[in-house]
């Protein structure tokens, strides 16, 4: 008897036993063909350099010792070897994975009639088994057909309500063929399985999908719609990405958010982790539209990117881009990063080898900090090491202020060989020193605290507290930051889970969430940090006892009332996993509210790079998300959600530093204000904000019902000293130089 499992489109189809890794429950980038990087325009020598070495490296991913990249060749190696099978057994695992690498390759069709095939030599040549079996493979046809929908609706007639969870006007497929003959199996499968929780939950995201939802569902098997009911009234954000031409169609990716050229208006940077998916820089025009201007800029080559993070590394004034590469994809993922200086006239050039910065490591995951207080910015790398594979230690470069790095982990106490899928910087403990946070897939996380320098001339070192701190949880987690949920000038935590018990399924784990079932899944962690060097984990008070998995995810004002919101971008490679992303609103710093249906975030594509910035110059926080999931053929559009207003209070703030790093990351503030309700204070870090998407480093801070800005405090790391700022007017923007009282008004 075979206890088998062939994933088919993410279904558990089982024919064979695999042991547990972490590795196999998320894929990877995946590639696409080298047309999409366009026609070549003049590019740098080193940026030419750079093209070529990340396209010897994307052709020399062996497909079959990764899980996503590439899935037609991983097809065409399998449709071989079904050929020469001799054993049932052989034969009947190749079908089933055929079939599930021609899905995710985007062949549908093929995959249904691979199915088929399965079906008939189970039911002819293994009778004694098929019945145990029969639902799996019904389901992963229900799946390849709920995919069929996605391609013909959300992917070929996008609209501002495609794939919006709950799923209304618009968002009603044209096309029903697809969930139409999804719904048949799911019902199917159901009348044998009633306590199927992941069939359950998928007929009645197809019944939505169909536009008969709620009636069309059986009372038995219905999800309630006020299950997904919303905590408070928020207006809904309008998805405008293709009106504002930032509907970037890719796999999952990254996204920075800045004002690249200094013009007062941001900017989008965008990447997609197909191996030859080029980035793009989209230019914002100032009318309510972005202009592609990849080309101009010198771009071309600059291909795949699971994320991207952005400083002023060169302190010249303008923001620079790093891409990081080689996520998910163990030893083959020896891709190098790019450093992307911005020359400041538009254009950028890659100067990785230059800074010393070129090695080929798998990672999705680094943080800027001016570890050293010595005003330049340094960069600490998390690295992927699998568990038993080759090591790949994290890395700690030192900013030598020359536009070079060195390599001083070894020496620092950090060269950690872990799983890190997240690390982000912030002052834990107020010392004035930036601390480090390692999310760690599958083992405890690590809080890195900075102790200063040695004393004996070993340079400066770090300490893991993380135990004493009481932030090693949650175990199987993902993205992170830190952020002052409370409004105390303490940094908070949070950690978002991210794990498939064994056995279950991504959708199952957050369909029974819903249903308020008991489940194994893992839950995220919000710690409230206590001011004395612990932290307390306030989750289940602060109603985010959830399970939300997370990916992508970052934090601002929705609403500009002063608390800081946030939203997660949820989602595995599996195509079962129709989850929708999730936005929270603070309420006051005492709890977190679900506002994704009111406000129309719930997107189901998976979400990844998640940015919250100004984008229209009207004072309050509009969200961009890049959306796209890890197989070849699951692309998505990325999204672009404007605010639609408020009647709150703003005031936006760049800072400029002169001992301190240019960008001033890592520099705090304190907004002192008389309110309706009294005085108040708002705090606020300068840095980009979460690990998987990066918000502006200017601060766009939510006043709330102010009546006057008392006081603007600035605490300047390298210095240490504070410097306050009066006579700042509500609903403007500033610019605040290091030790010049008086702050510049910036006109729009």
């Amino acid at each position: 008897m075979w206890s088998s499992w062939s994933t088919a489109t993410g279904v558990e189809v089982q024919l064979r036993s695999r042991p547990f890794r972490a590795a196999h429950l998320v894929a990877v980038a995946l590639v696409t063909t080298p047309s999409s990087l366009g026609s070549a325009p003049q590019t740098d020598a080193s940026t030419s350099e750079m093209a070529a070495l990340l396209r010897e490296r994307a052709a020399a991913v062996d497909p079959m010792r990764v899980l996503a990249p590439l899935n037609q060749s991983r097809a065409d190696v399998l449709e071989e070897r079904l050929r020469s099978a001799v054993s049932i057994a052989d034969r009947l695992v190749l079908r089933a994975d055929h079939a599930s690498e021609l899905l995710k390759a985007g062949r549908v069709q093929a995959s249904l009639d691979a199915l088929a095939a399965l079906q008939e030599d189970l039911e002819e040549n293994a009778p004694a088994i098929w019945p145990a079996h029969r639902n799996a493979v019904f389901l992963a046809r229900a799946i390849a057909y709920l995919r069929m929908g996605e391609e013909q609706n959300c992917q070929h007639q996008p609209n501002k309500d495609r794939c919006l969870f709950p799923v209304r006007d618009g968002g009603v497929h044209e096309n029903r063929e697809g969930a139409t003959r999804a719904a048949e199996i799911l019902g199917g499968i159901l009348e044998e399985e009633p306590d199927d929780v992941q069939v359950r939950w998928l007929l009645n995201v197809t019944s939505m999908l169909l536009g008969t939802y709620p009636e069309g569902v059986p009372p038995a098997q219905l999800i309630p719609p006020e299950t997904f009911e919303s905590d408070y009234p928020l207006p809904r954000f309008e998805n405008v990405a293709a009106t504002a031409g930032v509907d970037y169609y890719a796999l999952a990716g990254g996204a920075v958010l800045d004002d690249f050229d200094n013009d007062g208006r941001l900017d989008l940077m965008v990447s997609s982790s197909g191996l030859l998916d080029q980035a793009r820089l989209y230019w914002n025009r100032g009318d309510g539209r972005f202009e592609d201007r990849t080309d101009r800029a010198g771009l071309t080559g600059e291909v795949g990117g699971l994320n991207m993070i952005h400083a002023d590394y060169d302190n010249d004034g303008f923001v620079d881009v790093l891409i990081l590469r080689g996520g998910w994809m163990g030893s083959e993922g020896r891709f190098p990063m790019s450093l992307l200086k911005n020359r400041g006239d538009g254009t950028f050039t890659d100067v990785t080898r230059a800074a010393g910065l070129l090695r080929l490591a798998p990672t999705q995951t680094a943080a800027w900090l001016d570890y050293d207080g010595d005003g330049w910015l340094d960069l600490f790398v998390g690295n992927e090491t699998e568990p038993g594979g080759t090591e790949f230690p994290c890395e700690l470069y030192r900013n030598r202020g020359d536009g070079t790095f060195e390599d001083v982990a070894s020496r620092a106490g950090v060269d950690l060989a872990r799983f890190v899928k997240a690390v982000v910087s912030g002052d834990f403990d107020n010392d004035g020193r930036p601390d480090l946070y390692l999310s760690v897939a599958g083992d405890r996380n690590v809080l890195l605290r900075n102790d200063g320098p040695s004393g004996d001339g070993g340079g400066w070192r770090f300490t893991d507290v993380a135990g004493a701190a009481g932030v090693t949880e949650p175990i199987l987690g993902f993205a992170a930051f830190f952020f002052d949920y409370d409004n105390d000038g303490w940094e908070d935590l949070f950690v978002a889970g991210f794990s498939l018990y064994f056995g279950s399924t991504m959708a199952t784990d957050v369909a029974t969430d819903y249903l308020g079932l008991p489940t194994q899944a893992e839950r995220g962690r919000l710690y409230r940090n206590r001011g004395d060097g612990t932290f307390e984990d306030v989750t289940k008070a602060a109603n985010l006892y959830k399970v939300v998995p997370a990916m992508g995810l970052n934090f601002g004002d929705l609403d500009g009332d002063g608390w800081l919101d946030f939203y997660l971008g949820t989602g595995n490679p599996q195509f079962s996993t129709l989850i929708p992303n999730r936005m929270f609103r603070n309420d006051e710093g005492r709890s977190f509210q679900d506002v994704t249906s009111a406000g129309g975030f719930g997107h189901l594509q998976k979400g990844h790079g998640v940015c919250f910035g100004d984008v229209d110059g009207d004072g309050d926080q509009d969200v961009f998300e890049q959306m796209g999931g890890a197989y070849q053929a699951d692309l998505a559009y990325s999204a672009l959600y404007l605010n639609p207003g408020n009647e709150n209070r703003w005031l936006t703030l760049e800072l400029e530093g002169v001992r301190t790093n240019r960008k001033a990351i890592g520099a705090r503030i304190e907004v002192a204000l008389e309110a309706e309700g009294g005085p108040r204070s708002l705090h606020r870090t300068v840095g980009s904000g979460g690990s998987f998407g990066a918000s502006p480093l200017r601060q766009e801070i939510g006043l709330g019902d102010a009546r006057r800005i008392e006081s603007v405090e600035i605490f300047w790391p390298v210095t240490g000293a504070t410097q306050t700022v009066r006579g700042l007017e509500l609903d403007r923007h500033y610019r605040i130089r290091e030790g010049v009282d008086d702050a510049t008004l910036v006109e729009p």
